[in-house]
C-alpha cells in the first residue's frame, strides 16, 4: 500500500497550487481520501475529505470556497486544488485513506488522522511574498 502527496511548493499569497495523491495497493474506490496538514508548531489539521466511490467533498471551513477536492479512480490519484492560498495555509500537506466514508461526514475538527487505515508522506506548501 502505497500514497505519495506532491505538488507542494513556494507560492505567494493569492496563488495557486494542486497537490496530487497518488495511491497503490488498495481499492481506492471503496475508500476515502483525507488530506490532512500540519504547520511548524500546530497540531495536525484535517483540510478535506473526498469519497471517491461517489464524488463527495467535505471540507474544513477554513479552506472551504477556496480548496477543491477531486478523484480520478482510473489514475488512483486524488488531487486537492488550492487556490487564493494564504500565508496560514503554509504547512505539510500529507493524504490518508480510511476504508468507507462515513467519517468525512463528521466536523473537520474531528477527523483523526491516527483512525486512518493508510498513510502517505507529505508535501511542503509554503505561501510567502
Amino acid at each position: 500500500v502505497q500514497l505519495q502527496a506532491s505538488g507542494g511548493g513556494l507560492v505567494q499569497p493569492g496563488g495557486s497550487l494542486r497537490l496530487s495523491c497518488a495511491t497503490s495497493g488498495f481499492p481506492l474506490e471503496h475508500y476515502a481520501i483525507g488530506w490532512f496538514r500540519q504547520a511548524p508548531g500546530k497540531a495536525r489539521e484535517g483540510v478535506s475529505c473526498i469519497s471517491t466511490s461517489d464524488g463527495s467533498t467535505y471540507y474544513a471551513d477554513s479552506v472551504k470556497g477556496r480548496f477543491t477536492a477531486s478523484g480520478d479512480n482510473a489514475k488512483n490519484t486524488v488531487y486537492l486544488q488550492m487556490n487564493t492560498l494564504k500565508l496560514e495555509d503554509t504547512a505539510v500537506y500529507s493524504c490518508a485513506a480510511r476504508y468507507g466514508s462515513a467519517w468525512c461526514l463528521l466536523p473537520a475538527a474531528e477527523w483523526d488522522y491516527y483512525d486512518m487505515d493508510y498513510w502517505g508522506k507529505g508535501t511542503l506548501v509554503t505561501v510567502s511574498s
